[in-house]
């Protein structure tokens, strides 16, 4: 019988071998003879943007593709980084406004980026003309910004030249941002209008309502900006950028869903800055923060903090990393998404269409022989079981766990089927926390206490006491008259009567008490009892004994905790 051969597909292979061949060839000689790094831009997004820094004609006639561009960095795939070539890439780019790098990079990649030439001639320009997100731009419009009511006046001045408010509009909401320390915009549009608001220390706040003809323009210049499809306004969609200010990028989550009156935006700051807060500085009374400091600097063990969305849980883990990095040991984090890049530590981010869970990530993580392991979420049994067993065979496991407070956190890994058993050797710290504002200290004004806040401080405090928790010992002269504050605004704090947020925190660490009840599955109750009995503050009395101490106010704190619970 006679083999039959399929030419078409013998040709194939051989072109691919080729491919395959060239590829190896450029990495083997990007470096060792050019000095530049290699990229293969096969399976990489092309930057529409950074396609636009240079003709179509003019790229393939240099044998270059620019396929990504952050602030002013152009990166550019080069066919033959030459050093004359180079030189004279470096004078073009640089004369347009650019600081270009240089990558050795494929015929065959650079075909890739080619190909993008097409599709940007049907795409609306996003920053020839209209908006370039630009660090420098930002930093202009920063300079005069100190209130809401001076973004508002900002926006507004845009008005008197029509041709250009929406050039301009983007750009100074994201300055006014930034430049106030919002956390995120909201674009929400409503039937006539479009409303803009902004999250500061936690709460909305509206700067001002724009146009739904501004905001279609906004519209489709964040989905340029975020690799999202301009053509789609019926699928909710997700995506990032970046913006350079000085040596800090400063990354921008974007969210879109569909609305009865168009797209509602989110963009979360994810500003480098806002977890530069040193763990002494977040509100820990001592007693605690000696607790915290023994815990996070043993060899092993498992330490879960507890707290709903935006209580400041991943600040929180992430100053506890950078507490004890040292380049002596391994950190690996697996996160949902990767909000902030530490240095020298090893972060992941999950992946569940391509199969890399949090369960999926900590067992890769322990083949990488780690030290200290961050998951930031445990939802499920076999991550819970695994985490265990990596705190009882010698690794230091931070994680994040959903329950009310640091009483329900052996209850929940129960639950999870973690053996009751196990768990007393591999848990040292259960922690939940909240975040309150701080109220101002320009503006905060005494306020008259009514009987009932009055009875509820007296009551915690008693409590307190009769657990030899002494108010005395934490700052508060409680033999003196009770004094507590409320907010009154002022131009300083954007007349919200509050500035910053701090946390309020409580911990149940494992001691002896504790370990002898883990393996009758106790309820929160009975670990509350026993836990009451460690000295340190859980969070009512926490909260309290800052609201006494002029800190924050009464309500504020009612906010977050239960002062009712018992």
């Amino acid at each position: 019988m006679a083999i039959q051969f399929d030419d078409d597909k013998e040709e194939r292979n051989l072109s691919d071998l080729r491919k395959q061949e060239e590829e190896d060839l450029i990495q083997a000689l990007a470096e060792s003879k050019y000095g530049v790094p290699p990229v293969n831009l096969a399976g990489m997004p092309i930057d529409n943007d950074a396609l636009r820094s240079i003709p179509e004609k003019d790229a393939i006639t240099e044998e270059i593709a620019p396929f990504k561009v952050l602030g002013k960095d152009l990166h550019i795939a080069v066919r033959s980084p030459r050093e004359d070539h180079l030189k004279h890439l470096t004078e073009y780019f640089e004369s347009h406004g650019f600081i270009p790098h240089f990558y050795m990079a494929s015929l065959a990649s650079l075909n890739k980026a080619w190909e993008r030439y097409g599709e940007i001639s049907y795409a609306s320009e996003s920053k020839a003309g209209s908006i370039a997100i630009s660090g420098d731009a930002l930093k202009k419009i920063m300079f005069g910004i100190k209130t809401i009511d001076d973004i508002k006046k900002a926006i507004l001045e845009t008005e008197k030249d029509k041709s250009h408010m929406t050039s301009h509009i983007l750009e100074i909401a994201l300055a006014g941002a930034i430049a106030i320390n919002a956390s995120d915009l909201h674009f929400e549009p409503e039937q006539d209008t479009v409303r803009l608001r902004f999250r500061l220390d936690g709460v909305l706040h509206t700067v001002m309502d724009i146009s739904p003809d501004v905001h279609k323009f906004i519209n489709s210049r964040i989905k340029l900006l975020a690799g999202l499809k301009i053509t789609s306004s019926a699928i909710a969609q997700d995506g990032r950028f970046s913006i350079f200010l000085d040596q800090d990028e400063i990354s921008l989550r974007v969210s879109l869903i569909p609305g009865a009156y168009g797209e509602s935006i989110v963009m979360r700051i994810l500003n480098p800055k806002s977890i530069q807060v040193k763990l002494e500085d977040m509100g820990i009374e001592p007693k605690l923060y000696e607790i915290f400091m023994r815990e996070i600097k043993k060899p092993n063990g498992m330490i879960l903090l507890t707290g709903p969305t935006g209580s400041g849980k991943t600040t929180t883990l992430y100053s506890f990393l950078q507490k004890i990095y040292s380049t002596e040991i391994k950190i690996i984090t697996i996160e949902d998404p990767i909000e902030y890049h530490l240095p020298g530590i090893t972060q992941t981010q999950t992946d569940n269409e391509k199969g890399y869970t949090f369960l999926e990530g900590l067992r890769s993580a322990l083949r990488q022989d780690p030290d200290v392991i961050m998951v930031g979420e445990i939802r499920d049994s076999e991550t819970a079981k695994i985490a265990v067993e990596s705190a009882l065979t010698g690794h230091l496991v931070f994680s994040t766990l959903h329950t009310n407070n640091a009483a329900g956190v052996i209850p929940r890994l129960i639950d999870l089927d973690v053996n009751p058993k196990i768990l007393v050797s591999a848990l040292s710290l259960s922690i939940a926390q909240r975040l309150v504002r701080k109220l101002c200290s320009s503006c905060k004004k005494e306020k008259v206490i009514s009987d009932e806040e009055m009875r509820i401080i007296k009551k915690i405090s008693d409590e307190a006491k009769a657990h030899n928790k002494d108010f005395n010992n934490y700052g508060v002269d409680m033999d003196a008259p009770i004094k507590i504050y409320e907010a009154v605004g002022c131009p300083l704090c954007n007349n919200t009567g509050y500035k910053g947020r701090l946390g309020i925190f409580e911990a149940i660490h494992n001691d002896a008490a504790i370990e002898a009840i883990i393996p009758n599955n106790p309820s929160e109750r009975e670990i509350k009892n026993i836990a009451a009995n460690q000295g340190s503050l859980n969070m009512k009395e926490d909260g309290i004994v800052k609201v006494l101490k002029g800190i924050t106010s009464y309500a504020e704190v009612g906010s977050v905790v239960d002062f009712y619970e018992e």
